[in-house]
């Protein structure tokens, strides 16, 4: 390391500011609200707000005193051929609010977390950080995991998490320097691909192994029990002398002080996206770097080769805000092409929405649609069909509010480029949809005169909260235009289901009130049977052509995507062909197993 270079960076250091010996953020006030009070503020907030709320509540200074004064890490390494010893001053426990006696550790988004280190002139650790921080703890803890599902994210889940980390700790000091508790957020060069993704690291056993490698398949907007966030003061000191952290964390040398993989290419996350920044209409989730196309164009794509299924995939987006892939067949025996587009449900990605086989404390949303290995399923037992997906997905993750941001006129285009993809025209296409995508295909009714002939096939996989009267003429019509179109409509009681205990959708403004709803309006035009098999209840129409499968719920359980893990896109597909109800059973256990890859 040349003299210079530590002259100049020591230069930049004292320029910046002195050395932090404590957060900054101001002086609790006395009557600050403590950590019961705050969990009973948040627990009701959409993530949005929650983490709005929690940022207000580190920057007017509600933190616990023990969290305020850092402890030194020291990192000692010989960086070209010269001894270096760094010593960093870092949080003694991960980020929490309250008061010294009643606090609650509060799992973040890359997005606020960002935003309350620049509030506090501090940095998200690295890996080998992170491990600096393990090794130097005065009080080890054991990592306290526990069943991975949808409430993980949730503020009762936080408390729970932090019950079993409060046992451990028992009446120890809290001002100690505690790891082991939590992974961490982290800084890693994986973001500089996956740059609308958290990276996360650690939770380390008593061994000094992490159970969790760096890994970056959550979006930015994820935050569960067992993520923390352990801040490190930008001002830290380099042989004696100040330096930047983030001066470090890019020196083509000095780096490998803080980082394992060589200089960061991503020194922060940014503060401007996902569901956790400050406006409350997030911008795109998609791809800067795959080709973009207007609505309406013809696209022109490189498929590329994906997994062991002999498939092909193109990435590419439309303008405005939405990401596409679409997945086929390399060598397709069958001409007879039907294109499958498929909306995605709020919150889910791409890449949760196709499914993989998930492993130990992954995240959940990869197994609860398996949409890719339900398509293997059916392309299994429809030979004589070449079926290609496309997959799409809203800037923001939200279908209804991208429409919001939008309208309407530009979805019948999206679909006409999408179309544009297969050889045949006019191109055999299914809408599909779960949950909010189910809004997209409103939005095409509400922009479309009649709805063409080559639609064949509208699906609903408890997505129809947006139905209203102005639908019902324009279905009708698509109905009786030929007997080969079919709407099939998927939906279990959601108003008797129970989300903390608590209702969390009316009668009417569910599913199962619209399905009610749809079932009356087009009941007045066309006759219905209705058989009942346990708690389903399936009502049919025009011999087949329209489909309601309806759950009661007894158990007052939430069966939302159930509906589409348990087989549901497989019978949407399936349904009126001669494979119907064939090595499957819709709400049965997933008859698709051997068609979900490792990732």
């Amino acid at each position: 390391m040349s003299a210079e270079r530590l002259i100049c960076l020591f230069a930049l250091s004292l320029i910046a500011s002195a050395t932090a010996q404590s957060l900054s953020v101001p002086k609790r006030a006395e009557n600050a609200p403590c950590g019961n009070e705050l969990i009973e503020r948040i627990t009701s907030l959409d993530l949005t707000n929650r983490e709005q709320e929690i940022y207000a509540q580190v920057s007017a200074g509600n933190v616990p005193d023990f969290l305020r004064a850092f402890k030194t890490v020291s990192i000692t390494n010989e960086v070209t051929g010269n001894g270096h010893v760094l010593n960093l001053r870092v949080l003694p426990d991960y980020l929490a609010i309250g008061c010294d006696t009643n606090f609650l550790r509060i799992p973040l988004t890359p997005t606020t977390a960002q935003r309350i280190a620049d509030l506090v002139d501090c940095s998200l650790p690295t890996q080998k950080i992170v491990d600096a921080i393990w090794a130097a703890a005065e009080l080890k803890l054991t990592p306290e995991p526990l069943p991975p599902g949808p409430k993980m994210i949730t503020v009762p889940v936080f408390v729970q998490h932090q019950e079993l980390v409060e046992k451990q700790i028992d009446n120890r000091s809290h001002q100690q320097l505690i790891a082991g508790h939590q992974k961490d957020v982290v800084l890693a060069n994986v973001l500089a691909t996956k740059p609308t993704s958290v990276a996360i690291y650690g939770w380390h056993k008593s061994d000094g192994k992490p159970i969790q490698p760096v890994y970056a398949g959550h979006a930015s907007s994820w935050a569960d029990y067992s993520h923390g966030i352990r801040l490190i003061a930008n001002d830290a000191e380099l042989d004696g002398k100040p330096v930047r952290l983030p001066q470090l964390f890019a020196d083509s040398e000095l780096a490998a002080l803080v980082s394992s993989e060589g200089p960061l290419k991503v020194t922060r996350y940014p503060t401007n996206w996902s569901a956790a920044a400050l406006a409350k209409v997030a911008p795109p989730t998609t791809n800067s770097t795959s080709p973009a196309f207007k609505p309406g164009e013809k696209l022109k794509l490189d498929f590329k080769p994906s997994g062991k299924f002999n498939e092909l995939q193109a990435e590419f987006r439309f303008d405005p805000e939405v990401r596409v892939v679409i997945n086929k067949v390399e060598a397709p025996k069958a001409t007879n092409t039907l294109l499958v587009i498929y909306t995605l449900p709020n919150g889910n990605t791409i890449e949760h929405t196709a499914g993989h086989r998930t492993q130990t404390n992954e995240d959940w949303h990869y197994n609860i649609q398996h949409i890719a290995a339900q398509t293997r399923f059916v392309r299994e037992h429809l030979p004589d069909v070449n079926i290609v997906v496309a997959y799409l997905e809203a800037g923001g993750l939200t279908w209804p509010n991208w429409r919001k941001r939008h309208g309407d006129d530009a979805i019948p285009a999206i679909i006409q480029s999408l179309q544009s993809t297969v050889a045949v025209s006019p191109c055999r296409t299914v809408l599909s949809s779960h949950s909010g995508g189910g809004s997209f295909i409103f939005g095409y009714l509400n922009a479309v005169t009649n709805v063409p002939s080559n639609i064949e096939r509208i699906v609903f996989l408890d997505s129809n909260y947006g139905y209203t009267d102005a639908h019902k003429s324009k279905l009708l019509n698509w109905l009786r235009a030929t007997e080969s179109h079919r709407l099939i409509v998927f939906a279990y009681n959601d108003a008797a289901g129970l989300l903390d205990g608590k209702p969390f959708v009316s009668a009417a403004g569910g599913t199962w009130g619209r399905s009610a709803l749809m079932l009356e309006q087009l009941g007045t035009d066309l006759p219905f049977s209705a058989t009942t098999n346990g708690n389903l209840h399936v009502h049919l129409a025009l011999n087949g052509q329209v489909e309601f499968q309806l759950r009661e719920n007894p158990e007052r359980k939430i069966w939302h995507t159930v509906q589409v893990e348990r087989n549901g896109f497989i019978h949407a597909l399936l349904t009126g062909t001669p494979q119907a109800n064939k090595d499957y059973e819709y709400l049965g256990e997933r008859a698709y197993e051997k068609y979900i890859t490792v990732q």
